[in-house]
Formats: structure tokens, sequence, C-alpha cells
């Protein structure tokens, strides 16, 4: 066939994912993604067979004990991979056969070189309509070198320059599976929070932390119209109050810790 005449290579897609000890969902996130043409793991040192499950699907498993913070870590799992565009998602989400129908379409016809996905998250049992939980779109498509995530610590977000295009269908976002989840993110998050600002600069007192803490409360009760989402909704709210209370209630004591 002449050269010319010769179909263009279709684009290669990578998936890129952390871990640690994930292995609750990661079979049902894998096999959801099995449509891609490379899976990366950075696993963080896993006790619960999540190394043995990714392999066992594909992936290519890349062990990280030292933890650098989610942002980092995630760099490394999209610098792993080798693919034209890349697919950065957790193990506790699940791509519907629509959004990877729709993904595989933007990548053979691109009109972005970022994509933004329609994220429903589940908390406990319940699909969460409000309480600032949805609507939820979040870049997580893109092109090579066209993005990259943020070094912060937690709450870690894609930094990139071009407009992101939405896709169709739902990511489905299993964050909760029972209360101790709950309060073992609550615990993890508001220290890493803490942390976070205090090597910032940033100052904590008690007063702050209770303003913080209420007003996270009526932004997610009232504002975002949590009361909406019936007993799921009060239970985020006052676990968002508290994740935001302690998170500035330990950078108070980082910060009298360092005076001492």
């Amino acid at each position: 066939m002449p050269e010319q005449l010769r179909p263009s290579p279709r684009p290669s897609l990578g998936v890129a994912l952390i871990a640690l000890n994930s292995a609750t969902r990661l079979a049902q996130c894998l096999e959801a993604v099995a449509f891609a043409d490379e899976i990366v793991v950075i696993d963080g040192g896993s006790t619960d067979g999540t190394a043995a499950i990714a392999g066992a699907h594909g992936a290519r498993v890349i062990v990280e004990r030292e933890w650098p913070g989610f942002g980092p870590q995630k760099n490394r799992a999209v610098a792993a991979l080798s693919t034209d565009w890349i697919l950065s998602i957790d193990t506790d989400e699940v791509v519907t056969p629509e959004l990877a129908a729709s993904i595989r379409a933007a990548i053979d016809a691109p009109r972005a070189e970022v994509y933004a996905l329609d994220r429903l998250s589940n908390f406990c049992g319940h699909w969460m309509r409000h309480s600032g939980w949805y609507p939820d779109w979040v870049p997580r498509l893109f092109k090579r070198g066209a993005a990259r995530f943020s070094d912060d610590l937690v709450h870690e977000r894609l930094i990139f320059e071009s407009p992101a295009a939405n896709l169709t269908g739902k990511l489905l976002h299993y964050s909760y599976d029972d209360f101790e989840t709950v309060l073992h993110k609550l615990n993890a998050y508001s220290s890493a929070g803490a942390r976070q600002r205090f090597e910032r600069g940033s100052h904590g007192g008690l007063g702050c932390a209770m303003a913080h803490g209420f007003w996270t409360f009526v932004r997610s009760y009232l504002l975002k119209r949590g009361f909406l989402d019936g007993r799921a909704g009060l239970i985020i709210a006052i676990s968002n109050a508290e994740g935001s209370y302690y998170r500035y209630l330990k950078l108070m004591l980082a910060g009298a810790g360092k005076n001492k």
C-alpha cells in the first residue's frame, strides 16, 4: 500500500492509578478500563493483595513505598506511561460503558487536549445528587504533555491551559463504603491538609477552626442543598464540618509545637 494511503495509527490510551491497600474495588475498576492499551498502578506498599489483583488484570505495577503526597504520586503514574493519551482515575472509581465509548471516540477524533468526566459519588450506599458532590466534573483525560497534577499533598488538581471539554457517561465513585472509612479518611485528610497549610506558612486558632467548621456545615447542608440528600446529606455536612474543624485545629497545634 502506498505510504500516503496507509491509515494513521489509532491513538494509544494509558490509565494511571495510584494505590494503597485498594483491593476492595480494584478488580471492578480495572475491568472497566480493559479497553486501554496500557495500565500502570503505582503501589505504595500494599499488604492486602492489591499488587496481585492489579497484575492479574494486566496492569504494570510499580512499588513506591516513599509517600510524596497525592499529587506527586499521580505524576509518577503519568510519567510511567508511554501512551498518546492518559486517563487518570482512582481505585474506587469505575468507568461506565457509555463513558468508555465516549473516551475512545474523544481520542480518536479529538476536539480538545483535556476532557472532564461526569463523576457521580456514592456515600455509604447512597448516590449523592447534592451536598456539593454533584454535579462534579473532574478533568481526568488528557493528551500527553498537555496537563500535570499539582504537587499538593492532598486535594491535588490537574493543571492545564487549554479549555476542557466534557464527555458523556458517568464515572462512578465509590468514595465511602462504610462509616469506618469516613472516619479514617477524615483523620488522614485533615492531618494532610493541616500539614500542607503549615508548610505554606498558614496559622490556625481555635476560633478559626470553629468558624471554618460552622461555615463548612452551612455551605454543604444549606447552600449546596445537602438537605435534599436526606439523612446521608446531613451526615456528610457534619463530617465535612468536622474535617474542616480538625484541619485548622491541627494547624493550630502544629504552630504551637513549633513555638515551644
